[in-house]
């Protein structure tokens, strides 16, 4: 399956747009697939 890594620590535009998908809750991983965001592991985010 491919991804995309996005290093947030060390892209401004990677963290804005994680940001946006987790509602502004600074958390990592956060997964999306086919439209579902997923926050943290196992989504305890």
């Amino acid at each position: 399956m491919p991804f995309q890594y996005i290093n947030v620590t060390k892209d401004p535009a990677g963290m804005k747009q994680m940001l946006q998908h987790a509602k502004g809750q600074r958390t990592v991983p956060v997964i999306v697939e086919g439209g579902k965001v997923t926050i943290g592991f196992d989504g305890g985010g």
